[in-house]
């Protein structure tokens, strides 16, 4: 090392100029060209003093184990520390200049012959060139037989019939092919909004709204925005003195209902921004709904193994339920007959419910078979669905279990599990939700968030490849994911305050349209 430093300060040596004209005062020249040179070697000295690497030489000098290759360990900790800081000094200097997520793909995608190729338009609300394919979109697709996905897809069964099969997985699954699904691909970044300094643990798009967002942190605040162009955050709600565990739009959005851990419901009015109910309760308050027809029912799961039904105009609690654990997340069918929930034991319920009396009662529970018990993070559900030929149930625990259920709304939502998907454990509760435009071709499509700050698109009836698309734009674990009405914007949050809302591209697809 130290003999190809010297011979690195012998090529920066400036050469010497021969031509000089003034050959009087030769000696005096020589001697300032001495100096100069003494001059220019210190100042060297000093810019190689102060661009030592203290990482470099600590991973250099690591200390070597009998067993191990003493070229590998030094080498292998190097290039490691390299890659991660051009990463990370790539992407903020992408992210400085204004450039979305499609430009910084692109770029990190870029053939070899990047610079001497011609110039493309630029993408659309994006710098950076987009090279289209020149290979036909049929011939990205790596051919797989599978005959009982393709059954399944071409035949409407029966709900109570049982055809089920899992699929194993992880959050860096290969995707099935070179290029995403035609409905899944996402011109870029449509907003940001990092003015949460805390983690954000739930987002939500209003009822049967484009455009109207709000996501909870764990700072207890709740953020309403508009991200219509162009984007803006139009209400600050605060009171809440710990985590906002979920909350939920009514049917008017006129009003927002939100749940904490510091065991209180708070009813917020949104025209004016200021909270105009409080409800207390004895426990962390995990999950609350609105009834779907009777927008007067609220719904509210808490860690005291209870759903609570509480008149939203009153406050007071109309009628409640026990379970056999805490309720962490809950979802109501579209009569508002059923209330579908989950506990920290990984059990799913089916809770029959009175629309005008509000009265609960049990009908049906299902235990997955796995010894280890995990809390239910998503309970989702959808009125209809090709493989199923009916009503479906999503639900994801911390585990990473994935499960896709169909439903039986004439034997009050009996559950019949379709297939499931396990991926890698995770240490945070991260949410996952339906994509239920996209679903209506073929397949069952969920997207999820994940701890390594990606969001992926699965396939739950694929029995390989089952990740067909992710979005890379996070730098910290993406805890919920969100789609708005028009099935156009995808939101996401992460552990870091910062929510990302996603642009779909248009597609001939876009006819399916509910």
């Amino acid at each position: 090392m130290h003999r190809s430093l010297n011979k690195m300060a012998e090529q920066v040596e400036e050469p010497v100029d021969n031509n000089s004209n003034d050959k009087v005062n030769n000696g005096s020249t020589e001697s300032n060209r001495n100096e100069n040179n003494n001059n220019n070697n210190d100042e060297e000295n000093k810019d190689k003093k102060k661009n030592v690497d203290p990482e470099l030489f600590s991973c250099l000098l690591q200390p070597v184990t009998s067993d191990s290759d003493p070229d590998y360990i030094g080498i292998r900790r190097l290039l490691l520390y390299r890659k991660a800081e051009s990463g990370v000094r790539r992407r903020l200097d992408w992210r400085c200049n204004g450039k979305g997520y499609t430009s910084y793909r692109n770029y990190i995608r870029r053939p070899r012959n990047w610079d001497g190729l011609p110039s493309h338009q630029s993408t659309p609300g994006n710098s950076g060139r987009w090279l289209q394919s020149t290979t036909p979109p049929s011939h990205l697709f790596e051919v797989d037989s599978w005959t009982s996905s393709r059954d399944l897809r071409s035949t409407n069964l029966p709900s109570t019939h049982r055809t089920s099969f899992s699929s194993t997985a992880s959050d860096n699954d290969s995707l099935r092919r070179r290029g995403a699904e035609p409905a899944y691909s996402f011109v870029g970044m449509h907003c940001i909004f990092d003015q949460c300094k805390a983690a954000v643990t739930v987002l939500k798009f209003g009822h049967m709204s484009s455009d109207l967002l709000a996501y909870g942190a764990s700072d207890g605040t709740l953020t309403v925005c508009l991200v219509s162009d162009p984007p803006s955050v139009i209400k600050k709600l605060e009171g809440h003195s710990k985590d906002v565990t979920d909350f939920d739009f009514s049917s008017n959005n006129q009003y927002i209902a939100s749940a904490s851990m510091d065991k209180t419901v708070r009813v917020w009015e949104l025209s004016k921004g200021i909270c105009i109910r409080v409800i207390y309760g004895v426990s962390s308050q995990l999950c609350i709904r609105f009834h779907p027809v009777n927008n007067n029912f609220l719904s509210v799961g808490n860690a005291n193994r209870e759903i609570t039904v509480f008149n939203f105009s009153t406050g007071r609690i109309i009628n409640k339920l026990v379970f056999d654990d805490k309720v962490t997340s809950m979802d109501h069918d579209h009569t508002g007959h059923l209330i579908f929930c989950g506990d920290a034991q990984g059990c799913v319920y089916s809770t029959s419910m009175d629309s005008h009396t509000g009265a609960l009662s049990r009908s049906h529970r299902y235990q997955s078979s796995g010894k280890s018990k995990y809390p239910v993070t998503t309970v989702q559900y959808r009125s209809f669905s090709l493989l199923a030929g009916g009503p479906v149930l999503l639900t994801c625990t911390q585990d990473g279990s994935l499960s896709f259920y169909s439903v039986a709304l004439e034997i009050k939502g009996y559950l019949t599990l379709r297939c499931s998907l396990k991926l890698a454990p995770r240490v945070h509760s991260i949410r996952a939700s339906f994509c239920p435009l996209l679903s209506l071709e073929k397949g069952e499509y969920i997207v999820a968030g994940s701890e390594d700050s990606n969001v992926y698109f699965y396939d739950l009836t694929r029995p390989k490849h089952t990740c067909v698309n992710k979005l890379q734009g996070h730098r910290f674990p993406v805890g919920d994911v969100a789609w708005n009405h028009g099935e156009n914007l995808l939101a996401t949050s992460d552990l870091y305050g910062i929510v990302i809302v996603w642009k779909r591209e248009k597609t001939s697809q876009d006819k399916y349209k509910r």
